[in-house]
């Protein structure tokens, strides 16, 4: 599954709920656990940014890690302690790099000031820019550890592809079962799209998609069902969530323009808003919307 994990924290009960559910997967699979805390000396946020504040915001970080890390120790778990100066979101991003970490797992919504993970600020920003995949947890979503449903979404692109091989590999881990879904969506193109568009050609490449994704997943071990769903990518994706109960769901941050695109700003933005589930956003390896 993820040998390592980062988990930044502003300690704060939101961040305390999501941390159980890191050593869960920590504990299961023998992850070790970065803690991380971000003393955001970033002056839009802290109008005084004295020598002083900031000694203030480093012993609150070392509180907060201390006691995450003691937690985590309790239950067994390798953890590495970190707090660090800067902005939350580059910093965030700059730690994972630098300690090659594979996923950093971060609530949605958080509190204010210091390590605020508002949707629209620092986690929404680390999804957009981080190398490594990001598994984001809303308030509402359920967790639950081992991963029975592992829903991915892919439309065939090589970032789609980089999530399915992400998703195979946890559900082949917990022994889960992969759901696979590809969206036929034709709104894009507007009301005339079933009159000037031949409708097979798009259903081939949602089928051949899946197929693919199947293939990827077999080759692990792993029962694989599949999907193909005609309206709304967005809306699709969370009723297949809601009907196969998935414990996570995967998608990649980029995909095809156009048609079944998972673009962030288009579904993949509004799956971390509102997925019933923890979802992991996965970037591909060479990214083919670097400049998007």
């Amino acid at each position: 599954m993820f040998d390592t994990i980062l988990f930044p924290t502003d300690g704060d009960d939101e961040a305390d709920r999501v941390f159980e559910f890191v050593l869960d997967v920590a504990e299961a699979h023998g992850t070790t656990v970065h803690v991380l805390n971000v003393a955001d000396t970033n002056v839009t946020s802290h109008a005084d940014t004295s020598t002083g504040t900031v000694d203030i915001l480093v012993d609150e970080g070392d509180r907060i890690v201390g006691e995450a890390a003691t937690r985590a120790r309790k239950r067994g778990v390798d953890v590495v302690e970190a707090v660090v100066q800067g902005v939350p979101h580059s910093t965030i991003t700059e730690y994972a790099e630098d300690k090659d970490v594979d996923a950093v797992v971060m609530p949605t919504h958080g509190r204010g000031l210091v390590g605020r993970f508002l949707v629209g600020s620092v986690a929404e920003k680390v999804v957009r820019t981080a190398d490594v995949p990001v598994l984001t947890v809303r308030p509402e979503a359920t967790l639950s550890v081992p991963f029975g449903e592992v829903l991915v979404a892919t439309d065939g692109s090589e970032c789609a592809a980089a999530a399915v091989e992400r998703a195979a590999a946890l559900a082949a881990a917990d022994g889960a079962t992969l759901h696979v879904v590809s969206v036929v969506e034709l709104a894009t193109y507007g009301p005339d799209a079933h009159a000037s568009l031949n409708i097979s050609t798009f259903e081939d490449r949602a089928q051949d998609a899946v197929d693919a994704a199947r293939e990827t997943a077999e080759a692990l071990g792993v029962d694989v069902v599949t999907h193909v769903e005609y309206g709304g990518v967005h809306a699709k994706l969370l009723r297949v969530a809601e009907d196969t109960e998935a414990d996570i769901v995967v998608l990649g941050t980029h995909g095809r323009t156009g048609f079944d695109r998972y673009l962030l700003g288009s579904v993949a933005e509004k799956t971390v808003r509102t997925s019933p589930a923890p979802v992991l956003t996965v970037r591909e390896d060479e990214g083919e919307a670097e400049g998007a």
